[in-house]
């Protein structure tokens, strides 16, 4: 009885810190349990951008091309909705030129790899990429999944006290490593459509996510999936999504003169 005591405040523990840990998202305005404040988020993600950029080669040593994804990176903050937000981002070209990927750290660090840079074929395209990736950020992405971690191995700790039987955390383990891996669907999906709203206000045209998905798509048919594929949807159930998000914001058509 004494053990299950415990177990069942471990857990009650893991359950408050969780429904306590509530912030509204001033530019989504969605309500989300996250586990950090925005200042902490900044110095994850700076703290673990030199290792992320080693184990893919380093940085590129084509500076004109970390140069163009750097200048295309800070017109989407300049001029759009991300200038209000608190994160400090920053863009940055990894040396990988077989790995098609692109990701985002908590708090501004912002990677696409010469691998999947290559396969762009415009400028729009990149930008609705890293639009896309400048979405988890705002939408706190990162700080949301670890709260979900955290209350997953105080839950499976609950287990472990209670029972005592090792197996039984062991798979809970598993199960909570696949429930909290990467992003989830709807996180991707979120992602897409800030991403449409950021490249949109930079003045990109939008339907350039519907490029990127095509493209994702074509290097997808190779021998080796593309390690964006790995935890993102199939590019082609994402397409229908991306055409409507487009449809809502320009009920009218996409007006002229964007750039693609």
């Amino acid at each position: 009885m004494g053990r299950l005591a415990i177990a069942l405040i471990v857990a009650l523990g893991a359950i408050v810190s969780y429904c306590t840990s509530t912030s509204e998202n001033p530019l989504t305005g969605e309500k989300q349990h996250v586990a950090l404040k925005p200042e902490q988020e900044i110095a994850l993600g700076y703290r673990t951008a030199p290792e992320m950029a080693a184990r893919m080669g380093g940085l590129s040593r084509n500076e004109k091309a970390r140069a163009t994804v750097r200048t295309i990176g800070e017109r989407l903050v300049r001029e759009s909705t991300v200038a209000k937000s608190p994160y400090k981002f920053s863009f940055h070209l990894l040396a990988d030129p077989r790995t098609v990927n692109a990701f985002a750290l908590p708090g501004g660090p912002i990677f696409i790899t010469e691998g999947l840079l290559r396969l762009l074929r415009s400028e729009a395209e990149v930008a609705a990429v890293l639009g896309h990736e400048i979405g988890h950020v705002i939408a706190r992405h990162a700080s949301a999944r670890i709260a979900k971690e955290q209350l997953t191995q105080g839950l499976i700790g609950a287990v472990a006290v209670g029972s005592g039987d090792y197996t039984s955390v062991q798979v809970g383990q598993l199960v909570g490593g696949m429930i909290n891996m990467k992003y989830g669907r709807e996180d991707e999906l979120q992602s897409d459509a800030l991403g449409i709203r950021i490249i949109s206000e930079a003045g990109y045209d939008p339907r350039a996510m519907l490029g990127v998905m095509e493209v994702l798509a074509n290097a997808s048919k190779g021998k080796r999936q593309p390690e964006i594929l790995s935890t993102h949807p199939a590019p082609e159930n994402r397409a229908a999504r991306v055409q409507q998000e487009i449809a809502k914001r320009f009920p009218q058509g996409v007006p002229e003169g964007l750039l693609r």
